[in-house]
């Protein structure tokens, strides 16, 4: 049953979504409404959220967006050009303002260069400023220009007054492609030219476009960033490793691994592990929404290729392809405080004794299935048939 005050909401929102059917891209009130709360759902947040993000998306006044391009390839719009929930065309014509992005502009040359200053001057402390591809530093930045300028000092100067910043892809949250060695640009990631300022970065090559929408539907809805790691990516997408979710992880689990691409270990989807799968190391959420809206289990690994970390720094575009894996989580504990026990109460010596034999077993099984994995005698050939 939904609470009074939920209800009420719902029917004041669906009334007012009757003067404003174009953002809602060709979805009724009523699915518009799901999808918000779908959304808030993806955040972590309560269902009431749903309701607010949707008046935000819906709001009159719609944010300006600067899109600023530098070292990249255009896959990052690619991604999300094929996005459907919005649409982008929802996206950028009813939720927000994209009032500069050289591969969408109606303009092109002077024109769009001042129609960019001109929004940027207007609202300036207001726009969002997204950035994809990483910024050359070497001999002044002279390796990416855009308008005679070098687009290290354009990233700059639109940071100054962004209300927020957002670093999509991983060139632009690590320096992906273009940093690496040798290096020759000097390209560094978008947060390293803007010291003192926070980047919200959205990794991947191309990132999941929906990772981006939610952040983007997030800072419209509370005017804030949501909650971030470490490494300034987006809890609710990045907090948890790729190998905690993989639909191939109870393969890694029982010692079932292909060996090699084509094997019969691969054609029976096995982890892939051993041929230089990186989601051991790699926070992701791509086996829960996949990519291309044409249902789960369509990315790298669900169609038999190892992820290559994308989305990690460190990891993707630095870490050869064959080369393993550093597992970051292997096994659960093996002993737990019991569910009735009194809050603080300290483990007794006989139980510490207890805990001590089973970590020793824990260890010992852990370095006995760490042999096997390594093993030549654990071919799937053996192993895997029928299990």
């Amino acid at each position: 049953m939904k609470s009074v005050e939920r209800q009420d909401l719902e029917e004041c929102l669906l009334h007012d979504l009757d003067g404003y059917q174009g953002a809602l891209g060709g979805l009724t009130r009523r699915e518009f409404l799901n999808y918000c709360t779908g959304v808030a759902a993806t955040l972590g947040l309560s269902s009431t959220m749903g309701i607010r993000i949707a008046e935000a998306a819906t709001a009159p006044v719609r944010p300006p967006v600067i899109w600023l391009s530098a070292q990249e390839c255009t896959g990052c719009t690619e991604s999300l050009l094929r996005a459907y929930h919005p649409s982008l065309e929802t996206l950028i014509l009813d939720m927000i303002s994209l009032d500069y992005h050289e591969a969408l502009c109606a303009g092109a040359g002077h024109q769009a260069e001042a129609y960019r200053a001109k929004s940027m001057k207007e609202n300036w402390g207001k726009f969002i400023l997204v950035v994809d591809g990483s910024i050359p530093t070497k001999d002044g930045g002279i390796y990416c220009m855009v308008a005679d300028k070098p687009i290290l000092e354009t990233v700059r100067e639109a940071a100054e007054g962004a209300a927020a910043i957002v670093g999509i892809g991983s060139c632009a949250s690590w320096g992906g492609i273009p940093s690496s060695s040798p290096n020759p640009t000097d390209a560094k990631p978008v947060h390293a030219v803007l010291p003192g300022k926070t980047v919200v970065n959205i990794p991947g090559c191309p990132p999941n476009p929906y990772n981006f929408l939610a952040t983007v539907l997030y800072l419209l809805t509370f005017g804030k960033p949501p909650e971030l790691d470490t490494k300034n990516r987006p809890k609710f997408a990045y907090g948890r490793l790729i190998h905690e979710n993989c639909e191939r992880r109870p393969h890694f689990d029982a010692g079932r691994f292909a060996l090699e691409f084509g094997d019969l270990g691969h054609r029976q989807g096995f982890c892939l592990y051993k041929i230089g799968c990186k989601g051991p190391e790699t926070h992701a959420n791509c086996p829960a929404i996949g990519f291309g809206d044409v249902g789960q289990g369509v990315w790298p690994i669900g169609i038999g290729h190892p992820c290559f970390g994308c989305t990690e720094e460190g990891v993707g575009f630095t870490k050869p392809v064959h080369s393993l894996a550093k597992v970051q989580t292997f096994a659960p504990p093996t002993a737990f405080p019991s569910v009735d026990a009194t809050k603080g109460q300290g483990v007794s010596t006989a139980a510490v004794a207890v805990i001590a034999g089973a970590a020793g077993l824990a260890v010992g099984a852990g370095g006995m299935a760490m042999r096997r994995m390594d093993g030549k005698a654990e071919s799937p050939d053996k192993s895997g048939e029928g299990s």
